[in-house]
């Protein structure tokens, strides 16, 4: 195979990889390297499709990398008399990083979302930041103030960082059954830890049936108690607490219980525990509380 024929890199798509590792905007690298911004956007664009050696050394120095240059071992690395005909070996190139989660999403207009930022698609309003009315209001499609883009991203380098460390926890926590504490066998606790063993939530229940209450010998069917789900502040809603639901859920269905009941007080609770598959009681009553003002009581007159 000839120089001509051989495969050529996706330079574009391995710039783009490297400024996402290295969260670099296409202008901060330009400003860290000395290419300029429009060099380094036809470049990942593909429009320039031979760019000089010494653009990519700088791109590729600028963000902290090497670059490195290598003919395939073998009789082929050799060198060559100088009658032979120039040829190399069919080498493979590729790039040790992680390719660009998002590259195959366009923007209305056919664009390329930046590579550094963490891109989503927004398949419903609580997906686009901008939907204002997603958490308040519960409208229909053709109701929506806005219409929704086809993606959405943080250009806020802090909330970006939350986010990827998020990613990182949702990524690494693992759930675990907890035994061997010295509660009772009716008694359930379910945990979230990371790998080096950093706590993250605790889900706690208790069986209940008349049995357990009375003391008799018949066959009550047994239910499940929540007494609650805690979330370490900082990493509530990244599906730790849903995690944990459903880990109580399947070790109900091992014991055979098919009844879970709870309280909840929070309107916070109550969206979180639905989205988990709990409805509302309708049958038992709502609790209520009545909170007197402080002080003396008022003289009768």
């Amino acid at each position: 195979m000839t120089t001509e024929d051989a495969p050529l890199a996706d330079l574009g798509r391995t710039v783009r990889a490297l400024r996402r590792e290295a969260d670099l905007s296409q202008r901060e690298l330009a400003r860290r390297s000395g290419v300029p911004q429009a060099t380094i956007a036809r470049i990942e664009s593909g429009r320039a499709t031979d760019p000089r050696f010494h653009t990519v050394e700088r791109l590729v120095r600028a963000v902290g990398g090497t670059l490195t240059v290598a003919l395939p071992a073998g009789p082929a690395s050799s060198v060559a008399p100088a009658t032979a005909p120039t040829a190399v070996s069919a080498a493979e190139v590729t790039c040790a990083l992680p390719p660009v989660p998002h590259d195959e999403l366009r923007d209305t207009a056919g664009r390329r979302y930046p590579a550094h930022l963490d891109v989503w698609p927004v398949r419903e309003p609580k997906d686009w930041p901008g939907a204002w009315w997603a958490d308040w209001y519960n409208l229909p499609p053709p109701l929506w103030p806005l219409r929704l883009p086809p993606a959405a991203y943080e250009r806020n380098r802090g909330h970006r960082d939350r986010r990827r460390a998020a990613d990182r926890v949702r990524r690494d926590v693992r759930v675990r059954w907890v035994e061997g504490d010295g509660r009772p066998a009716t008694a359930w606790r379910f945990v979230a830890e990371l790998p080096d063993g950093t706590l993250l939530g605790e889900l706690r229940a208790h069986e209940r049936d008349l049995h357990l209450v009375y003391g008799d010998d018949w066959d009550w069917p047994r239910e499940l108690v929540l007494d609650g789900v805690l979330v370490a502040a900082g990493h509530r809603r990244i599906g730790i607490g849903d995690r944990l639901v459903a880990a109580m859920a399947q070790r109900m269905d091992d014991r055979g219980i098919g009844l879970v009941r709870t309280v909840v007080e929070e309107h916070i609770a109550i969206r979180f525990l639905s989205a988990c598959g709990f409805r509302v009681a309708s049958a038992r009553p709502l609790a209520m509380t009545l909170k007197r003002p402080a002080g003396p009581a008022p003289r009768p007159p």
